[in-house]
This record gives C-alpha cells, sequence and structure tokens, in this order.
C-alpha cells in the first residue's frame, strides 16, 4: 500500500486539476491502446501459480487441478488465499487481488491458471496493479468469469491473455493439446479445429449442434469469452470495442430470452455490428423444449446474429464443457464459418 500512499500525496502535491480516473493501485486507467505485449512461452519445469479470483474452490477440486499440472511436467504454487471461503468468494475482494497481483509480481511464477471462474472478478479490476502486470508479462489463462480478467488486463496493458480451461477443467486430452499448442510450441500461424463429438449425449442434445449463421471468411483481432461477463463490461472502462474484431461468446445456464436479451444489449451498443465475425462455443444449458409461448436458443441466435450479416457459426470447442480449445485475446486470427475452421496468423507467446 505504500506505493498507493506515495502517489496520492503525490497527486495531493500537484493540484486538484491532475486527478483523473485513476484504478484503486493508482495506476491510470489507459484510453488508447497499447502495443501488443506477448508473454513468454511455457515449457515444462515451469512454475504455474493458481488462483482463485471468484468463487471458492473445494480443496478436492484444487488438489485435482495440481494433480493434471504436475502430470504435464509442470511445478505448482499457490497461496492459502486460494482456499478460503468468504461468503459464496473464495476470499476478500482485497486478498483476491493480492493474490493476482503478487503472482504476476513474483519471479518464481512463469504463468498463471484460474483454477475456477463464478463470479468475483469484476469487482477487483479496479484493484489490479496494471503497471506491474505489463512490467511482468506472464500467461493467464481461463474462462467464465475470467473473462472480466482476460480483457481488463488487455485493454489496459495490451498484454494477450487466454481464454481456455480453468484447473478444475484442465484433465481433458483435447484442452491439454490446445494448451500445449498455443501457450508451450510458439509457433506462427496455428490452425484450430473443433473436437470430434462421439458421446451419444452430446450427439443427441441441440447444444452441441453445429450450424452455421452466416458463411463466409473472415479476419480480425480475437475478443469476447462469456456474454454474460462481456455485457457486465458495457459502461465501465473495461467495455470491449468489437469494432474490426473477431468475437467469441459462450454461456451457460441462461435461458434463451436472457441470451436474447443480452445479445440485444450488444446489438444496439455503438460497436458490436461493426465485428468482422462472431464465434459462438457450446451455451450449455441454454436451451429449452420449444413451445408457443417461447423460444429456442437456436432460434434466438439466429434470429439476433444472422442481420448483422458477418461470417458468423454456432457450436464452437469452447464454454462451460468439457471439450476447451485456447483462445489469445488480441492476436489476429482468420475464421472460416462454412468450415467452422479458425487460424491464429501469428503466435500469441514468445
Amino acid at each position: 500500500m505504500s506505493k498507493r500512499r506515495n502517489f496520492l500525496k503525490s497527486v495531493t502535491a500537484l493540484g486538484a486539476t491532475t486527478l483523473l480516473p485513476q484504478t484503486g493501485w493508482g495506476n491510470e486507467l489507459q484510453i488508447t491502446p497499447n502495443p501488443i505485449i506477448k508473454p513468454k512461452k511455457l515449457k515444462k519445469g515451469d512454475t504455474i501459480g493458481l488462483v482463485a479470483p471468484g468463487y471458492a474452490i473445494k480443496p478436492e477440486v484444487l488438489q485435482k487441478a495440481l494433480d493434471t499440472l504436475e502430470e504435464m511436467g509442470f511445478k505448482t504454487f499457490h497461496t492459502s488465499r486460494i482456499l478460503g471461503n468468504y461468503g459464496y468468494f473464495s476470499n476478500t475482494d482485497a486478498e483476491r487481488v493480492m493474490d493476482v497481483n503478487q503472482m504476476f509480481a513474483n519471479p518464481e511464477v512463469d504463468g498463471i491458471l484460474c483454477a475456477r471462474g463464478g463470479y468475483g472478478c469484476t469487482r477487483i479490476l479496479d484493484r489490479l496493479d496494471y503497471n506491474s502486470i505489463r512490467n511482468n508479462p506472464k500467461v493467464l489463462i481461463g474462462f467464465s468469469d475470467i473473462t472480466a480478467l482476460i480483457q481488463a488486463i488487455y485493454k489496459q496493458t495490451g498484454l494477450v491473455c487466454f481464454h481456455g480451461p480453468v484447473g478444475s477443467t484442465l484433465d481433458d486430452s483435447y484442452s491439454q493439446k490446445y494448451f500445449k499448442k498455443i501457450l508451450m510450441k510458439g509457433k506462427g500461424a496455428q490452425s484450430i479445429k473443433n473436437v470430434k463429438l462421439t458421446n451419444p449425449e452430446f450427439l443427441g442434445n441441440p447444444e452441441y449442434e453445429r450450424y452455421v449463421i452466416t458463411p463466409g471468411t473472415c479476419q480480425g483481432e480475437l475478443a469476447g469469452g462469456s456474454l454474460t461477463l462481456v455485457n457486465a463490461l458495457i459502461g465501465t472502462p473495461h467495455e470491449i470495442d468489437f469494432t474490426d474484431k473477431l468475437v467469441f461468446l459462450e454461456d451457460v445456464e441462461e435461458a434463451p430470452y436472457r441470451i436474447d436479451r443480452m445479445l440485444t444489449q450488444l446489438i444496439e451498443g455503438p460497436t458490436f455490428s461493426k465485428a468482422k465475425g462472431i464465434m459462438i462455443g457450446v451455451c450449455k444449458g441454454c436451451d429449452r423444449e420449444k413451445e408457443d409461448t417461447n423460444f429456442t436458443l437456436k432460434e434466438v441466435i439466429l434470429d439476433r446474429i444472422a442481420p448483422l450479416g458477418i461470417p458468423a457459426a454456432y457450436g464452437m470447442s469452447f464454454g462451460h464443457v468439457p471439450n476447451n480449445f485456447t483462445l489469445p485475446v488480441g492476436i489476429q486470427a482468420t475464421f472460416n464459418a462454412d468450415e467452422m475452421e479458425l487460424e491464429l496468423l501469428e503466435a500469441a507467446v514468445l
């Protein structure tokens, strides 16, 4: 906290006319885009720090994540804060943000994996030490509520962050394949293909159906994540500018009318219609049987997205599902909606 006290003293000395919107750690929020910062690629033997910036995680789930990482060849590290329990959070806002900030600042930690998602990340965005994060770039990966961390850090620092499996979902060969491919190989252009669906439970579930919304091929900078969290950032300093972006969205346990409402809010906004393309993952638990008084998930998505007239498809392998590929936010990619194939045009790590 000495950094903050010193900053506040300097602001007082300069006078009230210098006061600008600041984060809780004394970092001026960025208005103009930052240069892209790519983190160092991971390798076997590296130390992965685990954090729980949202909901509490059960000890046995954490242990499973630790075992998975160690089986993949990594060392692991976490503080005692990760197993706290403050209401539905893993710990207080102050303790959770301290864990994230210290993981970035700790030179012994090579990458950061969110052990799980769950609400809470939006509460700590104004306390992140963006200057420290910018000066200590490293891999940060997760999904669901972690969307808020990923997008805020990228917007404020330019650091490429990763929408991918959390610790509790990494024990899957497909997820590990793309984790390694994107975060450890550090090559140039890389193609990403959907997992082959063989489980009868998935094949017979309309939520896993893959369909083209609008055909075509596009190129843009990857941006997005959980639809709920993307919407939660609207009106904040961390709101996403979708202009020329290749947008990816997913959600879980949201009724079709709620998906409708959130998509409508994005469409009514100033930049969503300026996106280059849209990829929608599997929206698990979001469909409802067709009745006279409702719409199905597919009907809502086609109704809202198709009129935009940009390449779009539903059913990509990411979201609250067992198989998750890793998406680097801030990296240029092409998307073929007809073939439902994504290609990264550059390496996401150094």
